[in-house]
């Protein structure tokens, strides 16, 4: 158009890269002020004496070292989070797949039923269904009414024991496979139907099948399921914190609980932050020994 400068082509990447720069500087600007500069202050305070009431004071390593060789609850809630992760992580995912596989023939009602699966993705973790289920677990709840309605008389305190207590948390985190049972699915259809036809022209069953077409395709999600999973095991709070407090004996304390008891319940907030930068440094080796161990069973060849 008459009356307008053609813009050379460096003016025009200039000018596109300060419009790149304003749309992404909110996102920027929240990432320095609540994640880098937080995670900074957080590791000064885990070399002080820092009780949130009174100015940091350094001290060196002494968080640590009290850490790792005088804190028996600090190893119990360690011991009690990865019991909890390693158990409850396969759990989910077996129970998830196998949903996904029930779901991946389309009727009138799969629509409802993929909602209905998700749900407990997206409310388990509220405070509402950890009360909920807190109740349905005491020894006048709704699992022994049901046993002494069938003649099976108890009172048995579910979460009072240390040998059941953790079950009945691991049980709760089972049933939130939602957001996996999805994963799964999508990944179920993109598993071209030839295969499976010519599986069966060579005489294979469903069960041959499984194994010889649908696990090794189905490798890459799982493995992504997994890490993403995982780390969520060892980041729990709500089910424990709610339900348990971790007890009976710190038989049910999460690792973030007992952090979150130091930190503000007990008003050690120096070693509170070193024992967050101690999780870190564990979900980050046990994320990266996953992805060690990834050749070793993930299917990489496509389809």
């Amino acid at each position: 158009m008459k009356g307008k400068k053609n813009l050379t082509f460096k003016q025009f990447m200039g000018k596109e890269s300060v419009a790149g720069v304003v749309f992404c500087s909110p996102f920027i600007i929240g990432f320095l002020m609540f994640m880098i500069v937080p995670m900074g202050i957080s590791l000064y305070y885990s070399f002080c004496d820092y009780n949130i009431l009174t100015p940091a004071v350094f001290s060196g390593a002494k968080n640590y070292i009290k850490m790792f060789t005088d804190d028996e609850v600090w190893r119990k809630s360690i011991q009690v989070t990865f019991y909890f992760a390693l158990v409850s992580v396969p759990l989910r995912l077996i129970f998830a797949l196998i949903v996904a596989m029930l779901l991946l023939k389309t009727t009138k009602a799969t629509g409802f039923y993929r909602a209905a699966y998700y749900l407990p993705s997206i409310i388990g973790g509220s405070v509402a269904v950890a009360v909920l289920w807190k109740r349905i677990w005491a020894t006048n709840g709704v699992i022994n009414t049901l046993l002494n309605a069938i003649g099976i008389k108890t009172s048995f305190a579910w979460l009072g024991n240390t040998k059941t207590a953790i079950w009945m948390l691991i049980i709760l985190a089972v049933w939130q496979f939602g957001s996996s049972m999805l994963i799964f699915l999508s990944s179920l259809k993109q598993i071209p139907t030839s295969l499976y036809e010519a599986a069966s022209i060579d005489g294979a069953n469903g069960w041959h099948s499984f194994w010889r077409i649908t696990l090794p395709l189905l490798t890459p999600t799982i493995f992504f399921n997994l890490v993403m999973q995982m780390i969520n095991g060892f980041l729990a709070f709500t089910q424990c914190f709610i339900i348990t407090g971790g007890a009976p004996m710190n038989s049910t304390l999460f690792y973030t609980v007992y952090m979150y008891q130091q930190s503000f319940e007990f008003y050690n907030t120096g070693y509170g932050a070193a024992m967050a930068w101690v999780m870190l440094m564990i979900i980050g080796l046990v994320t990266l020994v996953l992805f060690a161990t990834k050749k070793l069973w993930v299917y990489d060849g496509g389809l």
